[in-house]
């Protein structure tokens, strides 16, 4: 399981991420300034660090190189949306920027595009016989091959990478079809039905009234 430190002086924002990660399948470390931060890199062995960068004691600008040092990527998450703060980020040696207030697919799929660069990313995911290879789009369920359509593997990926988090079905046909929604909606049904049949997860792939679906693995 990846650990990612998350850093900011709001326990709100803090716990509403934590919340999110864990659900992603993350574990989360928690830390409040600066100094707190620093502290963690002796005592965990983290995957990544979430650095606001107006925090107490120390800023988040001044401890990023500590973390760089340590080979912990680093993504700043910060109100401030200047270019001048995101390139200052950046030349620091920041894997990315996000500003606040942001979606929670937008932060995973950020962190899931630096841990991949950075060779921490899971290639694979198994759950209850199923298992699946994200580099070769291998498909099996009890050790049998099943076939997938490359729009059906797309829209598994798309689930997985967000399970445990409601996704409309506009979110989905955006995601894992690659365009904006101007269009009736009942393909994404349809290709839910398929990987249902195929998977078994009937009731795994959950449907949220009037909304989308939701990939649901405790």
């Amino acid at each position: 399981m990846r650990k990612i430190l998350i850093v900011d002086d709001e326990e709100r924002i803090r716990e509403l991420i934590k919340m999110n990660l864990e659900l992603a399948g993350y574990e989360c470390i928690e830390a409040e300034d600066g100094e707190e931060a620093l502290e963690k890199i002796k005592s965990h062995s983290l995957d990544l660090a979430l650095l606001d960068i107006m925090l107490p004691k120390k800023n988040g600008y001044e401890i990023a190189e500590d973390f760089i040092k340590a080979d912990i990527p680093v993504i700043f998450l910060t109100a401030k949306d200047s270019v001048i703060d995101k390139v200052k980020g950046l030349k620091l040696g920041a894997d990315d920027y996000i500003v606040k207030p942001f979606e929670s697919m937008e932060l995973l799929a950020r962190i899931e595009v630096v841990l991949r660069r950075k060779g921490k990313d899971i290639d694979e995911f198994n759950y209850n016989g199923v298992k699946i290879n994200f580099s070769t789009r291998a498909v099996s369920v009890n050790g049998n091959q099943i076939e997938m359509t490359a729009q059906e593997f797309s829209l598994l990926e798309v689930l997985i990478k967000n399970k445990n988090l409601a996704l409309s079905r506009e979110k989905l046909l955006e995601t894992a079809w690659g365009y904006d929604y101007y269009g009736d909606t009942r393909t994404v049904d349809m290709h839910i039905q398929r990987l249902r049949k195929k998977l078994n997860w009937e009731n795994v792939i959950v449907t949220v009234f009037k909304y989308g679906y939701r990939l649901e693995i405790e």
